[in-house]
This record gives structure tokens, C-alpha cells and sequence, in this order.
């Protein structure tokens, strides 16, 4: 059972995110001290610098020999439903394309569970739980923020290709090029679909190679094996100098969304209909994939619990910060995380009562 002491930690632990939050939307709303490009560099900061180091403290303090294998399976198995819905839902409507699905997939699967999750699940299922969230939280840093990466690149990649230029030759080559064209549409639709993608895929692939989240993810990544392979440890200035600018970032992905609340013209700026779609998405859908994955994997007990509790937590910050990047609708990501943590505990104890019976 939650006691007073578990509510009272949470809700220390989320005021500091309101106040670093209502500190950034006053500074541009009232006091006019940034500027729209400062805001963009601001958040560029936190995409570049802050969310990289706390990817590569997330992942490389993160046991990978001792992953629970189902909790595994069924995070991806949610993921995978997610995406299948998303796409059909997409096609029916027959507007929105891959924006959509980016946007939907943010906000069904990817809870905040880096900031809330932690105290949170502590408080209802004690030490047990915090095993079973640093996970989580690994392979949000580790997989699907980086799916998130790609798929940003991929269609801003899609979207700003070259037009091949005009005609401007000689007789001889507009017949070269006619003789051209009618080889073209001679060809299998799958060969020129992968001919099409091919030049987007280079693109995309240049692009994340230089991402320093990229390099943060490896490089954790192989950290991690060698530390819990060989008890390893990483100097302690290295150690103190990551943990000093990583732990800077929440803060300031969280001063990032109140600069970017402040230049809307309504604090809802994705209107109403938006926003309770996106609190859905979070608090009906999301728990929902996960529970059918949980089943199919074969969680059960506490580590049931906590996968299904765990997905009804409000959006996460880092996609936000991504989508305000990338410029993918990110009010409506901003709109669910204000309304998200305004709602998360009553939120949480309703999943965790209904849970219990």
C-alpha cells in the first residue's frame, strides 16, 4: 500500500520539473529575455549535448547481463503493436503519412519513465520495481530513441530531395531520356520503389552517423559489456563530469518545453480534440498494448504490474525535444506532457487499485 511518505516523495520529485518548466514560459511570456532563435539554439543544446550524455549514463550503468528477457519481449512485442495499429489507422483516414505515426508512437509508448517512473514505481511495488524501470528505461535510450532518430531523418530526408532538373538538351538526349523513361515504367513497381529509397536511405544513414546520440549509444553500449564483464570502473573524474552535464539535461529539456509553451499563442495550442486524443493514446492505448504484449510474453505478478502501470506514466520529455528538432508536431507533444503530469498521479493510482484487485 502507498503511504503519505511515498505521495510525498513523487510529488517532490515532480515539483522542481513545474518549476524549471513555469521559470522558462515567464522569461519569454512576460520578461522577454530570449529570443525565437536562442529558444531553437537552446533546444538544440539539449537534442545535441545534454540528451546524448544521459543516453550514454542510462545505457552504460545498465547490467545487460541481468535484462529480464520477457520484460524485453513484450516491450518490443507493444512496440510493434503500436506500429501496426498506427499504420492501419493512418492508411483508413488516408492522410497524416509517417508524421502521424512518428507523433502516435511517441505518445503511446515512450511514458516518462526516467523522471516519474522511478519514484513512482518504487512507491507502489518497492525495490523490486526500480530493476524492472531501469530496463525500461535502458532500451528507451537504447532502441527506440534511436528508432525515433531515424525515422525523423527518414522523412525529412523524403521530403527534401532533389527535383531533377529540366530538360535544357539537344533533340538526341530528350530521346535518350524518353527511351530512358520507357525502360523505367517497363520495370517491376518493387524495383523502382527500392531504386526511389535507396538515395533516402544513404541520406538518412550519413545523417545519424554523425549524431552524437549515435555515438553516445554505441559507446555506452560497449561500456556497459566491458564494466559488468570485468568489474571495470570508469575513472571517477570521467564519471563525475558525465553524471555533472547528464543530469543537467532533464532540467533543461524541461526549461526547452516552457520556451517553446511560451512562443504558442494558448498553452492547449493543439486544441482540444488533439489533446484528448493524445491523453488517450497515453492512458487507454498505450496500457493496452502493453497489457495484450504482457500476455502473449507471459509476464505475470509484479513485473505485469509494473509493465502495465509503467505505460500509463505521462509522455517523455526526449521526444518532445526530438519533435521540436525536427519540427513533427510538437505542440501536441508539449500539450501531453502538460496535461500528462497534471493527471499522473490519479492516473497511477487508478491502474495501480484496479491492478490489486
Amino acid at each position: 500500500m502507498i503511504s503519505l511518505a511515498d505521495a510525498y516523495h513523487v510529488v517532490i520529485t515532480t515539483v522542481p520539473l513545474y518549476v524549471t518548466m513555469i521559470l522558462a514560459y515567464i522569461s519569454v511570456k512576460w520578461w522577454k529575455i530570449f529570443t525565437p532563435d536562442q529558444c531553437s539554439g537552446i533546444n538544440k543544446f539539449v537534442a545535441k549535448f545534454s540528451v546524448p550524455l544521459l543516453s550514454f549514463q542510462v545505457i552504460s550503468s545498465n547490467n545487460l547481463y541481468k535484462m529480464s528477457m520477457k520484460l524485453m519481449y513484450a516491450d518490443f512485442v507493444q512496440k510493434l503493436l503500436a506500429f501496426l495499429v498506427l499504420t492501419a489507422i493512418t492508411k483508413i483516414r488516408g492522410k497524416g503519412g509517417l508524421k502521424s505515426i512518428i507523433t502516435g508512437f511517441s505518445l503511446s509508448t515512450l511514458p516518462n519513465t526516467l523522471i516519474l517512473g522511478i519514484p513512482l514505481m518504487k512507491a507502489m511495488y518497492k525495490d523490486e520495481a526500480v530493476v524492472f524501470i531501469a530496463q525500461i528505461i535502458f532500451l528507451q535510450s537504447m532502441v527506440w530513441y534511436n528508432l525515433l532518430l531515424f525515422l525523423y531523418e527518414f522523412d525529412a530526408a523524403k521530403s527534401t530531395r532533389p527535383a531533377t532538373p529540366p530538360s535544357q538538351g539537344t533533340g538526341e538526349t530528350e530521346t535518350a531520356r524518353e527511351v530512358q523513361s520507357k525502360r523505367e515504367e517497363d520495370e517491376e513497381p518493387g524495383t523502382k520503389r527500392r531504386v526511389k529509397i535507396l538515395p533516402i536511405l544513404v541520406t538518412v544513414g550519413k545523417k545519424l552517423i554523425r549524431n552524437p546520440n549515435t555515438f553516445a549509444t554505441l559507446i555506452g553500449f560497449i561500456w556497459s559489456c566491458i564494466q559488468f564483464r570485468w568489474g571495470i570502473h570508469m575513472p571517477e573524474m570521467v564519471n563525475q563530469s558525465i553524471e555533472l552535464l547528464s543530469n543537467g539535461g532533464l532540467g533543461m529539456a524541461m526549461f526547452s518545453l516552457g520556451l517553446f509553451m511560451a512562443s504558442q499563442s494558448s498553452i492547449i495550442a493543439c486544441g482540444p480534440w488533439l489533446a484528448m486524443v493524445a491523453i488517450g493514446l497515453k492512458i487507454v492505448v498505450g496500457p493496452g498494448l502493453m497489457a495484450v504484449a504482457s500476455l502473449v510474453t507471459g509476464l505475470r505478478n509484479t513485473l505485469f504490474k509494473v509493465a502495465i502501470v509503467q505505460a500509463a506514466l505521462p509522455q517523455g520529455i526526449v521526444p518532445f525535444v526530438f519533435a521540436k528538432e525536427y519540427n513533427v508536431h510538437p505542440v501536441i507533444l508539449s500539450t501531453a506532457i502538460l496535461l500528462g503530469m497534471l493527471i499522473a498521479l490519479p492516473v497511477e493510482l487508478a491502474f495501480y487499485f484496479l491492478l490489486a484487485l
